[in-house]
């Protein structure tokens, strides 16, 4: 049952949906996830997608995500993200992604470490607006075909190039998948921890496969814990409080209701805080209050996380939630370069599983959708040009 193809892409995140979306039409891709189709953590994404809302935002931006990534990002990436953010948001507009709008202007709404408001939303599923729009995309296109719960087991590798990819399937047949070009867009590593906002199926094989074929690999030790998710003694993925309510307004607060940090730092810095504060407390969470929110602006922005704090017995309208940090983002991962090439011809990498520099030591808030996107794009290019 072996495969031949252009193009193999092994995930369907933003990431490798916006690379097949930008490749030739006249060319044959194939594309594998793990799991069923909605199961990447692009779905997941709440909070929204960061754009330089104008030449006057490019120097602002650029230190907002140079200082959150403590100076340690590659500063040609993060200018090519920055330059090439407006473009992809139209590119989003016109598969029809939907954001939030006033007057038939884009609204923007601000988090944390951002010097002001310069992310678009869709209430608080931007993640799942942008990745199911992408996703109708490609399936609009004859010349993609996907396959689910498909797992990657290696890279086909000959004299020093990828040739393709070995799959297994659900139902433990295995073939391989050869191909001219190969994407890695595997997502990231929280199935490897214990408390973790994504899908536990993501487990980082992509770094691994890359780690036994030599490929070269950079800041495996930078991982971001996000400073609110929903507290709970269930086991699974712990649901995510977007860093948009603390942009809006909303304040932490220790066992005794009184604030022991500035909400808009970094999530590094943040989650730090509520660290410490709940060692000191003796508690497994602090307390997140949106008081400070109309209501009016919680039920219309953040419908879902309402209903589903609601869901767990907690209204956010007139109480405070529990919060605790919990692994979320990936800052390492496979070296790439400005065209999302790793060091083995012929083998791509973007969004969670690459490094490009982006994020440096730490992910500015809303960073990560963009940076996919952008970077993905870039790969399809690189691919056309060959």
């Amino acid at each position: 049952m072996d495969k031949e193809t252009d193009v193999v892409i092994a995930g369907t995140g933003v990431g490798g949906l916006f690379t097949a979306l930008n490749l030739p039409r006249d060319i044959q891709i194939v594309m594998i996830t793990k799991s069923d189709l909605k199961s990447s953590d692009s779905f997941l994404a709440q909070g929204g997608i960061c754009v330089m809302r104008d030449e006057e935002d490019y120097d602002g931006y650029f230190e907002d995500t140079m200082r959150a990534g403590h100076y340690e990002n590659r500063k040609e990436s993060v200018d090519i993200m920055l330059r090439g953010s407006r473009e992809v948001i139209d590119a989003l507009v016109g598969y029809g992604v939907e954001f939030a709008r006033e007057n038939g202007e884009f609204l923007y709404t601000r988090e944390g470490a951002h010097s002001r408001p310069r992310i678009l939303f869709h209430e608080d599923i931007t993640g799942e607006e942008i990745t199911s729009k992408l996703l109708a995309g490609v399936k609009r296109c004859p010349n993609i075909t996907i396959y689910e719960y498909t797992t990657m087991t290696d890279i086909i590798e000959e004299d020093g190039m990828c040739r393709g990819i070995m799959v297994r399937t659900k139902e433990n047949e295995q073939f391989s998948i050869l191909a001219q070009n190969t994407v890695l867009a595997t997502g990231g590593i929280g199935g490897r921890y214990q408390h973790s906002t994504n899908f536990p199926h993501l487990t980082g094989d992509a770094l691994d496969i890359a780690k036994e074929h030599n490929i070269r690999m950079e800041n495996m030790d930078y991982v971001q814990f996000h400073p609110t998710t929903l507290y709970s003694e269930k086991p699974g993925r712990r649901f995510l409080i977007s860093e948009s309510v603390r942009g809006e307004g909303a304040v932490l607060y220790n066992k005794k209701k009184e604030r022991f940090v500035n909400e808009l730092l970094p999530r590094d810095v943040v989650a730090e805080a509520i660290r410490r504060q709940m060692k000191e407390d003796g508690t497994d969470y602090v307390w997140l209050s949106m008081e400070y929110i109309e209501k009016e602006v919680i039920l219309n922005h953040f419908p879902h996380i309402y209903k589903h704090c609601l869901e767990e017995g907690y209204d956010v309208t007139c109480e405070c939630i529990p919060v605790v940090p919990a692994q979320h983002y990936f800052m390492g991962g496979i070296w790439v370069d400005s065209d999302s090439q790793t060091s083995m011809k012929q083998l791509f990498a973007v969004g969670e599983t690459s490094c490009n520099g982006v994020h440096g030591a730490n992910r500015l808030a809303s960073n990560s959708l963009l940076e996919s996107l952008v970077f993905a794009k870039r790969a399809a290019e690189k691919i056309k040009d060959k």
